[in-house]
């Protein structure tokens, strides 16, 4: 997958004209922007169906028929359209527990979209300096922040998590930290070899003459210009940290088994994939079409945003 780096050699978002106005430009490029977002299905698709999923899991406790942790011990694995004694419906069934299903996959999405966004922020916040850093300043700095990243990336990652959380013990904190120090090399990769393009360019040389500093380089000129491509990453990263989460709570490294995750629901239910397969098939569902849809926005938002892609 190819990404391109739009080069701004301005950093005043407007462009003045000969008579001291200021054009449409950046209005005419956000027009532009929303036309050919609207026209990609699958952008739209994913960031619809994240919208929907997000307002559901924000607003769980209102929406969901029963609490997540309210149990029935006389209701225990009801089918999906069950109705129970006294007339209590179940949508998508019970587990074995007698918890509802709908009301633990809705709260289970709060946990699951709170991690992957909280985690590609924690990988945002070490990988863009230290790339930016790496491909700027190079020399040593180079050197040593790429061998890191070299390190790092030899290590399965199972392997890594399962020393770090066997060190910190499990919880939501934990596997976010976890999650997060182990997702930095991708974006500083990224962010190094975009800096290593644009630091040669007559902007950035035209920048130094007038004897701005380094810092003031990267943060007006070089960071603007490398965002396309991470916010791309960024937004296929929150899928990776989802499913990245599961697999560690379905292992039992992740967080506590009070709290809903569909990660933890598709482990409760793997005892009873042949009496009561709903348990982790409907969870699971939930999970792939959520990755899905994300993976969709990202693709869709690379579309859009690569020039050389436009029509």
């Amino acid at each position: 997958m190819s990404t391109s780096i739009p080069v701004s050699t301005s950093s005043d978002p407007s462009t003045p004209t000969t008579n001291g106005t200021t054009s449409l430009a950046p209005r005419r490029t956000s027009a532009t922007f929303l036309s050919r977002f609207q026209r990609s299905r699958r952008a739209v698709f994913g960031l619809t169906f994240l919208l929907f999923i997000s307002a559901v899991a924000i607003l769980a406790p209102v929406v969901a028929p029963y609490p997540d942790l309210k149990q029935d011990l006389s209701r225990t694995q009801l089918p999906p359209f069950s109705v129970a004694e006294g007339g209590t419906y179940h949508l998508l069934g019970t587990d074995a527990l007698g918890r509802d299903l709908l009301s633990r996959m809705i709260f289970g999405g709060r946990i699951s979209l709170l991690v992957g966004v909280t985690v590609v922020s924690v990988a945002l916040l070490i990988g863009v300096p230290l790339g930016l850093i790496s491909g700027f300043f190079g020399k040593w700095a180079d050197v040593l922040i790429m061998r890191v990243a070299d390190t790092q990336l030899a290590i399965p990652f199972i392997l890594l998590a399962i020393a770090i959380m066997a060190i910190l013990g499990t919880g939501l904190g934990n596997v976010i930290l976890v999650l997060g120090v182990s997702s930095w090399v991708g974006y500083a990769r990224i962010v190094r070899g975009a800096v290593l393009t644009l630091r040669s360019m007559p902007f950035i040389e035209a920048a130094r003459c007038t004897g701005m500093s380094d810092r003031r380089v990267v943060t007006h000129h070089l960071l603007p210009n490398v965002w396309t491509p991470v916010l791309v990453l960024a937004t296929q990263g929150v899928g990776g940290a989802i499913l990245a989460e599961s697999s560690l709570t379905f292992l039992g490294l992740g967080i506590s088994p009070l709290i809903p995750t569909w990660g933890a629901m598709i482990a409760d239910g793997r005892n009873y994939l042949t009496t009561a397969w709903w348990i982790s098939t409907l969870p699971g569902v939930l999970l792939t079409t959520t990755v899905l849809a994300i993976y969709f926005l990202g693709d869709g938002l690379r579309d859009v945003l690569d020039p050389r892609l436009r029509m």
